[in-house]
């Protein structure tokens, strides 16, 4: 039985639209994802195939089947359908998709040269099928974008179809969201989070210290991207105040 005896912050019941914890496979094994799923499975929303690992991965059918049974959305990552895109196989990338039991599709721009129309397009496109999460930010440390700039990106994208839209931070919590030293661009989230409201982001924050500033900053149930997979309890103890790092009188 589940421990019941402390006053904690209310957490919305899947399926939720806020309090998002969405996590970055890489190519973890099928058996290990259904020992995770047992343990952490009802503190994940949604599960990324990170970069084209879901199109190298055997198991991918039944991994899907297991992530729908815990109310886990599987999520294709971004550069696949980016690598699509460059060779002119979208439609493909989504008929296969589409077979695998895939719900939803990440739309980004991080590596192919796609201008925000070409973007907007995809969105839509995909959008007929599936449910869409864009991505805003640079995978490149020297490409800064100004909040004037990602907030006009954002909106684009929620106007084109987007469900949510993914705050770059990458894997290594350095760019995007963040200065080279991990430490939160405030004056990026302040502006983000003003034109569309917290709600409509996801933010990747790989980090402990960066999980646990938007948690302080935009409560319990903010969306978080980008989590380690062997990382998801800490992070919902996080979010509850049952660590350090986010304890409230």
């Amino acid at each position: 039985m589940a421990a019941a005896f402390l006053d904690l912050p209310t957490r919305p019941a899947k399926p939720r639209s806020s309090g998002l914890t969405h996590v970055l496979d890489k190519g973890l094994p099928l058996r290990s994802t259904r020992s995770l799923l047992a343990t952490a499975g009802a503190h994940i929303d949604i599960w990324k195939f990170g970069w084209g690992t879901a199109y190298l991965d055997p198991d991918l059918k039944r991994k899907i089947a297991d992530l729908v049974r815990h109310q886990v959305i599987p999520c294709l990552g971004g550069t696949l359908l980016e690598v699509s895109w460059l060779q002119g196989r979208v439609e493909a990338c989504l008929d296969w998709a589409a077979s695998q039991g895939i719900a939803m599709i990440e739309v980004s721009r991080g590596v192919a040269p796609m201008s925000l129309s070409e973007k907007a397009k995809l969105i839509d496109l995909a959008a007929e099928r599936f449910t869409v999460v864009s991505e805003v930010g640079s995978k490149d440390p020297a490409a800064v974008a100004t909040p004037d700039q990602w907030c006009d990106e954002i909106a684009g994208d929620l106007a084109a179809g987007a469900w949510k839209v993914v705050a770059e931070g990458r894997e290594s919590g350095t760019v995007g969201l963040y200065h080279p030293s991990g430490a939160v661009r405030t004056e990026l989230v302040s502006a983000v989070v003003a034109a569309v409201g917290a709600e409509a982001m996801l933010f990747e924050a790989p980090r402990k210290d960066q999980q646990a500033w938007f948690i302080n900053a935009y409560g319990a149930n903010v969306n978080l991207a980008n989590i380690a997979l062997d990382e998801v309890v800490g992070v919902e103890a996080l979010r509850l105040g049952l660590r350090a790092d986010t304890v409230r009188p």
